[in-house]
């Protein structure tokens, strides 16, 4: 049984949010602590997050190192940095529904083969041309687009609420340890192979991971076989929803004031988050004057940062919720933070003459950014549980029209004017964000 530091032992935490965190195998049910076990798990179902999220790291790379070959402007990167979201938009909706419907196990391992095969093609279509490459990256989007919906769907049957925040952070950290091990291996790759090693060596691994988890997923409790009966029971009683979902109430669900507001601050966040994973590349090499193996090693600081500040805020949610505070005034105050935290140091930029400064105020930037996994992150199965991957969808839809729109026009806006501008546009959505969701947001069920 797991033990978690200030909260005692907890059977469906050890069931539900260890063996299953992002769908790893859930029926093995150990009677001593087997920190191999739970750990070899926990690293299945945070895989297809540290591959997913690598990926838009990659192209920052490539543009810095295909770019000048072919006489790209910034537009033109902001352009193919933002193909990626073509596809990622288009199945952020219907992977919801296709995990709430049929369960989240087929939907992952879809998502994960469909963008590791086209991770694979990407040298190939860069040295076809700028049309192949669009392509190429929009069908990686659409694979990408179906993991968040699926791996909330996941979470939202297999972990109750007073574990919620910590199982979503330490799944969701994945993303932050993929952008880790992105920027720490792929300048060694590059030096000794070439840039196209980066994305077969890393394409490749969704295969490997594909095989594992045909044989350790489950999408439910319910469809465990070795999962013992008493705990079953207590997973069912105190997260999963009673009857599968069979249709969609799409006017109950936009009727609703926290649903926009995790709408309108999914747009709000995605916004400065998606223009920091996809452009800090080429920041810290025009702005910061590191070179590519520099600009990689550096960059693992502030994605380092965030993997810690998102389990540590996880816990402290958790902690406040266990201690009797409202999951309301908890997903507000995580938020706040994740809002106004990244505003701040970003708006520090400017007045730093250090490349170490400015290396720390990225760190601290994205890492205030991560108390988000405690906040909006988390309010989809809070507010509409039956619904979570419905949501999930529909809210990132708009963060992904925030990464379509947003990495294009820093590619605009970095030709008519400056990185100051840039980070002004983005303080400016964190700080309406903070404005939508202290009005509007909400920590209870609202849709059954």
């Amino acid at each position: 049984m797991l033990h978690v530091p200030g909260l005692g032992p907890k059977p469906w935490l050890e069931v539900g949010a260890v063996r299953n965190l992002g769908g790893a195998r859930v029926g093995e049910v150990q009677e001593r602590p087997r920190r191999g076990g739970r750990g070899y798990r926990s690293l299945v179902g945070r895989v297809p997050q540290e591959m997913g999220h690598r990926d838009p790291l990659f192209l920052g790379l490539l543009a810095l190192q295909h770019g000048p070959k072919n006489n790209w402007n910034p537009t033109t990167v902001g352009l193919i940095q933002s193909s990626f979201f073509w596809g990622y938009l288009l199945t952020q909706i219907a992977g919801g529904i296709w995990a709430d419907t049929v369960g989240g196990k087929l939907v992952l391992g879809f998502g994960v083969v469909w963008w590791s095969i086209a991770t694979a093609l990407t040298p190939v279509a860069a040295k076809l041309g700028l049309p192949f490459l669009l392509v190429v990256r929009a069908f990686m989007g659409i694979g990408e687009g179906v993991a968040m919906p699926a791996m909330n769907n996941i979470l939202s049957k297999w972990v109750p609420v007073s574990e919620r925040s910590r199982s979503l952070a330490l799944v969701y950290s994945g993303m932050y340890l993929g952008s880790v091990t992105g920027f720490a291996f792929s300048p060694f790759l590059i030096h000794q192979f070439g840039w196209p090693s980066v994305f077969y060596s890393f394409g490749s691994l969704g295969t490997l991971w594909f095989a594992t988890w045909l044989n350790k997923a489950y999408s439910s409790p319910l469809d465990d076989p070795q999962l013992r009966p008493e705990e079953k029971k207590l997973i069912l009683t105190n997260s999963i929803p009673r009857e599968p979902v069979t249709t969609i109430p799409w006017g109950l669900i936009l009727s609703k004031p926290p649903v926009w507001a995790l709408i309108v601050c999914h747009f709000c966040h995605n916004w400065g988050t998606f223009i920091l994973l996809t452009w800090m590349p080429t920041y810290y090499n025009q702005v910061l004057k590191f070179n590519l193996t520099e600009s990689g090693l550096l960059c693992v600081l502030p994605w380092l940062t965030m993997a810690f500040s998102a389990n540590l805020g996880g816990w402290i949610a958790d902690t406040l919720v266990s201690n009797g505070l409202s999951v309301t005034t908890v997903r507000k105050i995580m938020q706040s933070i994740g809002f106004l935290g990244p505003a701040f140091f970003l708006t520090q930029l400017s007045h730093v003459d250090s490349p170490a400064m400015a290396v720390l105020c990225m760190a601290c930037s994205q890492g205030t950014d991560a108390f988000s996994q405690s906040g909006l992150y988390s309010n989809h199965q809070d507010i509409a549980p039956r619904y979570s991957g419905v949501l999930l969808g529909l809210s990132n839809t708009a963060g992904v029209l925030a990464g379509v729109f947003g990495t294009a026009a820093t590619g605009y806006i970095l030709q008519h004017g400056s990185w100051d501008d840039v980070f002004k546009v983005s303080v400016g959505l964190y700080l309406t964000g903070t404005v939508v969701w202290n009005l509007f947001s909400s920590g209870e069920k609202i849709l059954d």
